[in-house]
């Protein structure tokens, strides 16, 4: 076992700056995260232990239920050698309603990155609008940037490359199709979402992706079929159909996204090689069966150990 307190991450591009949705990247500095994670993970199963940042400490605040976001995040700074300060539901930094300016300008005096998971983008936005050091968006309700870092590391893992690969997305254009269409458009990945009438991507994200997919030759997509989407795609996903502060739309919801479940027929459609992914929490029998959540093609826990390498691979090139 070897432990290093060195900083290897001094100097790179992403130093001390945001990342409140994955366009932030440019294609260069998606794949310099990519590759930092891979490096990373595999690292630490050699028993090579990196912590730069021994002394440091980040804020994680939870403004919407979490396992994994909550678990990834203080794992992966505790083995960065930094501390982690867990600020959840009716104790979080902005539990007493205080401003988010003073809310900020006084956690910065604390900590040397803030991670947030809320409900609007705006309130991220505002966050790294007053704050001098990194803001990492953990989710809200327009984008995922973390889960999908950890996406693309999964992809890769198990089919070798990104560009000129197929994904279909098969349910609601929600914060997590928003955000794939931005990981197709920085690294070459061809996204198509199937969706039902009135639950489209956002179209300003869409326009958005489509001028990067323009450079780096991914084709993004939004249609109605599902079996359209998924014929010869290499990698099928899904989320659930009600998310989080959806719940009374539950059984319209179901109504809606008849036809859209991921199934063992649909995935017949898909290439032979291709595998499944969800990011969970899942609505076991409602957006997917448990055929394919546990059959042979499924990475989803893979895909969420991912979190981790992904998480602590942005925070050790942004805090550097």
């Amino acid at each position: 076992m070897a432990e290093n307190t060195t900083n290897p991450y001094a100097g790179n591009p992403l130093a001390g700056r945001d990342c409140l949705r994955l366009l932030d990247l440019s294609p260069e500095e998606a794949r310099l995260v990519l590759d930092t994670a891979a490096k990373q993970k595999a690292e630490w199963k050699d028993g090579i232990y990196v912590r730069p940042y021994d002394g440091k400490a980040v804020a994680v605040i939870l403004e919407k239920p979490s396992m994994r976001t909550r678990n990834s995040f203080d794992v992966g700074i505790t083995r960065l050698g930094a501390h982690s300060i867990i600020m959840s539901d009716d104790h979080s930094a902005f539990s007493r309603g205080e401003t988010v300016k003073d809310t900020t300008l006084v956690l910065e005096r604390f900590v040397d990155a803030i991670v947030i998971r809320t409900f609007a983008q705006s309130k991220v936005e505002e966050i790294a609008k007053w704050a001098s050091i990194p803001v990492v968006n953990a989710l809200t309700d327009d984008y995922h940037p973390c889960q999908v870092l950890a996406d693309l590391l999964t992809i890769e893992e198990h089919l070798g490359k990104l560009s000129d690969l197929t994904m279909a997305y098969v349910g609601d254009g929600n914060n997590m199709a928003n955000t794939y269409l931005e990981g197709g458009a920085l690294t070459g990945m061809n996204v198509r979402v199937a969706t039902p009438e009135g639950y489209e991507p956002d179209a300003k994200n869409l326009e958005e992706c489509q001028k990067g997919a323009a450079t780096t030759g991914s084709e993004l997509t939004v249609m109605r079929d599902p079996i359209e989407a998924v014929t010869g795609a290499d990698i099928i996903v899904t989320d659930t159909w009600t998310s989080m502060g959806e719940e009374e739309e539950h059984d319209r919801r179901l109504r809606d996204f008849q036809g859209f479940q991921v199934n063992s027929e649909l995935m017949s459609h898909a290439k032979d090689s291709a595998i499944f992914m969800h990011c969970l929490p899942a609505h076991r029998g409602e957006e997917v069966t448990d055929e394919v959540m546990d059959g042979s093609r499924s990475v989803i826990y893979d895909e969420a150990e991912n979190r981790l390498h992904a998480q602590k691979a942005l925070l050790s090139l942004l805090m550097a």
